[in-house]
C-alpha cells in the first residue's frame, strides 16, 4: 500500500506542477502531461518498471475518450458534414497512410507493419490543435473549420484502424515464442510466472481466455452472427433501455448512482465487445453515437469527463515516463530526421489537399501547419500494435519517440505560421474577392446570426440593401437562399466606396471581429460625417469602442434576449405583464444613457477594475436604477419584492 501511494503522489503531483505551466506557456495539457512523465521517468527517475503496467489502465481513458466524441456526433450531423468528412477528411486519412506506408516499405519493412506505421501518422493531435486554435481565436477561419473537418474524420478513423490492427498481426514462429518465454520471470519452484508475477500454465490461462470468449471455437459465419447479434443488441439496448434505467437511478435521487451507471454503461459495452474479439474503443463510440439523441446525454458527458481527463492524462504521463532517452541520444539526428520528414510528408499532403478544397492565403497555412505531427491517438495505436504483435518491440520505441518528438515541435509550427501571417498581411488583399456591382441606401457589412436578421427585416420591408462580408461561406449559404452578397474584405475602402458608401443613408457594421468592426466605424465616420451607422458590440468595452469611433445606434450581442429573459423572470415573479414590460424599458432606457456616461470616464489604456472613476460613477449609476425601478414598482400598486437577508 504504501508504495502504491508514494506512487500516485509522484504521478499527481508531476501532473499538477507541469499541466499548469504548459498551459500558461501555449503549449496545451497534452505536452504538460508529457514532460511531467519525461521528468519524473527518464530523467529523475522517480517511476520504474510498473509504468507499463499502469499504462494498460491508463488506456482505458482513450475508451472514454471515444464514448464522449460518439455523444457530440448525432447521426445526422454526421450525415450532414459527409462530404467534408469523406472528401477532405478521408483523402488526407487515406493519402498520408499510403504515402508513409510506401515511404517505410522502401526502408525494407513488411506491408504489414508499413501499413501499421502509415496509419498511426496518419493523425493528428486533436488535443492540441483544437485547444492552440480557441486560444487563438482560429476556430471560425477558414483554416480552423477545415482542420476541425480533419480532425473529427480522424477520431472516428481510430476505431476502424483499431479493428484492423489485429487483422496485420504477424505470426509468431518458434524462435519468437521461445524468446519470449525465456524473457519470462520463473518462480522459484521453476514456474513461469506473468506479469503481475503469478504462476501461470498454459492450461489455466487457456481455460480463463475461453471463458471470457463468446466466439471461441465458432466457425466463421457462427462469429459473425455473434458479433452482428451484440452489436444489434448494443443499439437497441441504447434506444429503448436507458430512459427506463435513468428513472429508475432517479428515483435513488443519490448524485453519486449516475456516476455509477455512467461507469457501467462504457465498461459493461467495452467488457462485451473484448468477449467478441473487438475493441473496447469501437463499442464505447458505437454507444455514444446512439446516446447522442438522449435527453441523458449531458448528464453522462458531465459524468464521465472527469474520468477521461484524469486516465488519459496518466496515459500521457506513462507514455512520457516510457519514452527511451537512450535512443534518442544514441540517433538524435535519426529521431529527429524522422519527426521531421513526418512533418513535411503530412504537411506536403495537406497544402495539396487544402488548394484543392480551394482553401488560400492564412487559411491554406493554418490548415497545413496546425495538422502536420503526429497525435495523441498514435500513442494508443503504437500500443495496441505491440500488443497485437502488428509492430516489432524495438520499433515501437523508437515511434514513440518520434511521436511525442513530432507532437513537441507543434508550438514551433503555430509560431511559424504567425511569422507567416503577418507576412502574408498585405498579400492576403489581393485575394480574388467579389466585384461589388450593385449599390443601395442601406449596407450590411457582416451577414452572420446578427446580420441575417437585420438584413431580412429591412428586405421585407421594401428597402435594398447591400451584403458585404469576408466569409465565403456566408456568402455562398446566402446565394442559395436567393439573398445575393458580395465576397471581400469589407473594411476596403474601394469595396465600400463601390456598395455605394458615399450615397448611403444607413450603413450597418454586424462583423464578428470587434477589431475590424472599429476600423469599419472609423473610417466611414470619416467619409461621411452625415452617415447613421449601427453598430453590433460584443461587450460593453467593445460599445466604448464604437462610440468613440463613431457609431450612432450601438446593440450589444446579448443585450436585448437579456431583457427579455428578465421580463419573463418578473411575469413568473408575480408581476403583470404590463408591469414587467415597463420596469423592462426604465432598464433599457436607464442603461443606455449610463453606457453614453460612462463612455467618457473609459479609458482603453486603464483595465476597467482599476479605473477609479468609472468604477464609483457605475456604482452610483447601479443604486440610482434600483431605486428608480422600486419607486416605478410602489406607484404602480405592485408588491415591492423583499430583499434577501
Amino acid at each position: 500500500m504504501d508504495a502504491f501511494l508514494y506512487q500516485a503522489s509522484i504521478y499527481l503531483a508531476a501532473a499538477v506542477i507541469a499541466v499548469p505551466i504548459a498551459a500558461r506557456l501555449g503549449l496545451g495539457s497534452v505536452l504538460g502531461y508529457l514532460a511531467a512523465g519525461i521528468l519524473i521517468g527518464p530523467v529523475l527517475g522517480l517511476v520504474g518498471q510498473e509504468t507499463a503496467e499502469l499504462q494498460h489502465f491508463a488506456e482505458f481513458g482513450v475508451v472514454m475518450m471515444l464514448f464522449l466524441i460518439g455523444l457530440e456526433l448525432e447521426p445526422r450531423a454526421l450525415w450532414d458534414m459527409r462530404h467534408r468528412l469523406l472528401g477532405l477528411g478521408g483523402m488526407q486519412v487515406l493519402l498520408t497512410t499510403l504515402v508513409i506506408m510506401l515511404c517505410v516499405m522502401a526502408l525494407g519493412n513488411d506491408w504489414t507493419v508499413s501499413l501499421a506505421v502509415g496509419l498511426i501518422f496518419a493523425l493528428s493531435s486533436t488535443a492540441i490543435v483544437l485547444q492552440t486554435l480557441s486560444e487563438k481565436g482560429l476556430m471560425q477561419t477558414g483554416g480552423g473549420r477545415s482542420a476541425f473537418s480533419v480532425l473529427l474524420t480522424q477520431d472516428i478513423s481510430v476505431i476502424p484502424m483499431l479493428a484492423l490492427l489485429p487483422l496485420l498481426a504477424m505470426r509468431k514462429t518458434p524462435e519468437t515464442v521461445l524468446e519470449e518465454a525465456l524473457q519470462r520471470p520463473v518462480g522459484e519452484d521453476g514456474s513461469i510466472l506473468d506479469a503481475a508475477g503469478h504462476a501461470a500454465s498454459a492450461s489455466g490461462d487457456g481455460h480463463h481466455e475461453a471463458s471470457l470468449s463468446l466466439v471461441e471455437g465458432l466457425p466463421g459465419w457462427g462469429v459473425t452472427l455473434v458479433t452482428i447479434g451484440v452489436v444489434g443488441a448494443i443499439i437497441i439496448a441504447g434506444v429503448y433501455l436507458t430512459r427506463p434505467v435513468f428513472r429508475y437511478i432517479h428515483l435513488a435521487r443519490l448524485r453519486e448512482m449516475y456516476t455509477a451507471l455512467a461507469l457501467l454503461i462504457v465498461c459493461g459495452i467495452s467488457f462485451i465487445m473484448y468477449t467478441i474479439g473487438l475493441s473496447p474503443a469501437l463499442g464505447a463510440f458505437l454507444a455514444g453515437v446512439v446516446l447522442a439523441n438522449s435527453e441523458f446525454r449531458h448528464e453522462l458527458e458531465s459524468d464521465i469527463e472527469p474520468f477521461k481527463g484524469l486516465l488519459l492524462g496518466l496515459f500521457f504521463i506513462t507514455v512520457g515516463a516510457g519514452i527511451n532517452f537512450v535512443l534518442l541520444f544514441g540517433a538524435p539526428f535519426l529521431v529527429l530526421g524522422l519527426a521531421l520528414m513526418v512533418i513535411v510528408i503530412k504537411g506536403a499532403i495537406l497544402y495539396i489537399l487544402g488548394r484543392i478544397f480551394e482553401l488560400r492565403g492564412r487559411d491554406l497555412w493554418l490548415f497545413t501547419l496546425s495538422l502536420a505531427q503526429a497525435g495523441e491517438f498514435g500513442f494508443v495505436l503504437i500500443s495496441f500494435s505491440g500488443q497485437q504483435n502488428v509492430v516489432p518491440r524495438d520499433m515501437t520505441e523508437m515511434l514513440l519517440l518520434v511521436v511525442a518528438i513530432s507532437m513537441l515541435i507543434t508550438p514551433l509550427l503555430f509560431i511559424l505560421y504567425d511569422w507567416l501571417s503577418s507576412r502574408m498581411e498585405e498579400a492576403s488583399e489581393d485575394l480574388k474577392h467579389d466585384e461589388v456591382d450593385e449599390q443601395a441606401r442601406v449596407i450590411v457589412v457582416g451577414i452572420g446570426r446578427f446580420g441575417q436578421i437585420v438584413n431580412r427585416l429591412v428586405r421585407s420591408s421594401g428597402y435594398k440593401t447591400v451584403v458585404l462580408d469576408h466569409d465565403l461561406g456566408a456568402i455562398q449559404r446566402m446565394r442559395r437562399f436567393g439573398v445575393k452578397g458580395f465576397f471581400g474584405d469589407p473594411t476596403r475602402p474601394e469595396m465600400l466606396m463601390a456598395a455605394g458608401l458615399r450615397d448611403a443613408k444607413v450603413l450597418v457594421a454586424a462583423l464578428d471581429d470587434p477589431d475590424a468592426a472599429v476600423r469599419l466605424v472609423s473610417f466611414a465616420r470619416r467619409e461621411r460625417p452625415d452617415l447613421h451607422i449601427i453598430a453590433r458590440a460584443r461587450d460593453r468595452n467593445h460599445v466604448f469602442r464604437l462610440y468613440q469611433a463613431g457609431a450612432d445606434d450601438i446593440v450589444r450581442e446579448m443585450f436585448d434576449a437579456s431583457l427579455r429573459a428578465g421580463r419573463y423572470v418578473l411575469e413568473n415573479m408575480g408581476l403583470t405583464e404590463f408591469e414587467a414590460a415597463e420596469l423592462e424599458e426604465t432598464f433599457y432606457r436607464h442603461d443606455r444613457l449610463s453606457v453614453r456616461e460612462l463612455a467618457a470616464l473609459w479609458d482603453p489604456d486603464i483595465p476597467t477594475v482599476e479605473n477609479e472613476k468609472y468604477i464609483a460613477r457605475a456604482r452610483e449609476l447601479e443604486d440610482e436604477l434600483q431605486t428608480m425601478l422600486l419607486s416605478q414598482l410602489e406607484e404602480s400598486g405592485g408588491e415591492e419584492p423583499k430583499k434577501s437577508a
